[in-house]
């Protein structure tokens, strides 16, 4: 492909509008966004013919599972799922292993996407009861946060100690993202489940074990230390109605608390444990219908900031364990995101522009990413190609993320993802991936 590339007769959906445009990217960089460009020699020219062109979504919540658990997922290949389904960077969790909690192992991730991925990265700096100096020495755009599991984790990612939280909320330099459950209350809900139930806890007691108090109480108490520090906090992956009241309504811009929901929260609710099983058994746990309606209305009165996936692939067999105690929490979402989220315009429940602010535009913002989620003149040119009009069936050929498998399946989104650009270069179209090397490390500027 050449240096330079032209999207033609494109509506494009951004800050709020949708206007009818062309889009001429050199570079990697929109250079230019008018309502009719000419090609000129040497352009390579896309025709968009009436689609949607959208800022790539910026998933600020994935598991890619390396290093250490290679066998379910890896960069390479959920990249190439993200940019399948519309997402052009992601943000990759640090609970693999080794755990991401010294700065050599948060470099050492860099310098495995940098010879993988799809799709733009960046990684979380963890937190754990004994890394505070670490979190402390963090230089500037070295992690797009701080991760802190306020709940339940693997290996020494619990932080339980509240003389660490606050110098955590106190003294860290960027943004905080907070994984919310309290631990003693699933523990004191798990010992009623095993009285009643044995090893033989069903799975529809997952919401329950992992309950809405449990979550409510820790959320609170991530609140009440962002404000008593001052602190910039995040609060991941929300699922109950109580927590929305812990939330301003309004604009992403001034909060220093802000709030995210993933999409697997927005479409399932408890009634789908007895369909579904272990594959929507997820930390925090899918809730009730009654929770799954709040989330909806937090996102109309932006309560709710930000949608994202968690992406937290496990294989098929792993999911298939009958012990309740046993099967792991965790949903492959990145390919089916976006597709999922524009059901909810289809529905009626928010506007093309709603979902873009809340997958793109309040991303970039809140995370301070550089030239990014904005189709803006100057910014690298991460854009999604979309077709409202033809529906995508959900089928298990179709998954390319290495666990094989998808909570969708059976079902059919009632749109299609065209054409994936990252930094100006297709990485998906028209039903395929196109390999290359043009991903990039993200860059943050972290003023708030």
């Amino acid at each position: 492909m050449t240096e330079k590339l032209l999207i033609k007769n494109a509506r494009l959906v951004n800050e709020g509008q949708i206007t009818a445009a062309d889009v001429l990217i050199h570079k990697g960089r929109i250079a230019k966004i008018d309502g009719s460009i000419s090609a000129g020699n040497g352009v390579f020219v896309l025709d968009a013919n009436g689609a949607h062109l959208f800022p790539g979504m910026i998933d600020d919540q994935v598991h890619f599972r390396e290093p250490g658990l290679t066998h379910k997922a890896g960069i390479w290949s959920e990249s190439r799922a993200a940019v399948a389904g519309g997402i052009t960077s992601f943000m990759e969790m640090p609970n693999t292993l080794p755990p991401t909690l010294t700065l050599q192992t948060l470099e050492d991730k860099y310098t495995i996407a940098a010879s993988k991925s799809l799709a733009n990265y960046a990684f979380y700096l963890g937190a754990s009861n004994d890394n505070l100096d670490v979190i402390r020495s963090l230089p500037p755009g070295a992690a797009c946060g701080i991760k802190v599991f306020m709940g339940a984790s693997t290996g020494n990612m619990l932080v339980d100690d509240d003389k660490t939280l606050a110098g955590i909320f106190r003294d860290a330099p960027i943004l905080i993202a907070t994984h919310c459950e309290s631990t003693p209350l699933i523990n004191k809900n798990l010992e009623v489940a095993l009285e009643r139930y044995g090893r033989e806890i069903p799975v529809t007691e997952h919401p329950r074990i992992r309950d809405a108090e449990a979550c409510y109480q820790s959320s609170r108490k991530a609140t009440e230390l962002a404000k008593e520090h001052d602190a910039q906090l995040h609060i991941l992956h929300l699922s109950t109605a109580r927590e929305m009241e812990l939330f301003a309504a309004g604009p992403i811009e001034g909060k220093n608390i802000t709030a995210e929901v993933c999409i697997h929260f927005l479409h399932f609710n408890s009634n789908d444990y007895a369909r579904l099983g272990n594959r929507i058994k997820c930390n925090p746990a899918i809730k009730s219908p009654g929770d799954q309606q709040a989330l909806l209305k937090a996102l109309k009165d932006d309560r709710l900031d930000i949608i994202a996936t968690d992406h937290a692939p496990h294989t098929i067999e792993e999911k298939a364990d009958s012990d309740y105690l046993v099967a792991p929490a965790g949903l492959p979402l990145v390919q089916d995101a976006l597709l999922a989220t524009l059901e909810l315009c289809h529905d009626g429940i928010l506007d093309m522009t709603e979902i873009v602010r809340k997958t793109a535009h309040n991303v970039a913002t809140r995370f301070g990413v550089v030239d990014r989620g904005f189709i803006r003149e100057g910014y690298w040119a991460d854009l999604v190609l979309l077709d409202m009009q033809h529906e995508t069936p959900v089928t298990q050929e179709r998954v390319l993320s290495k666990c094989g498998w998808s909570p969708f399946e059976g079902r059919t989104f009632r749109s299609r993802i065209v054409s994936t650009l990252v930094n100006g270069r297709l990485a998906w179209h028209e039903n395929r991936i196109v390999e290359h090397n043009s991903a990039a490390r993200l860059n943050f500027t972290h003023r708030y």
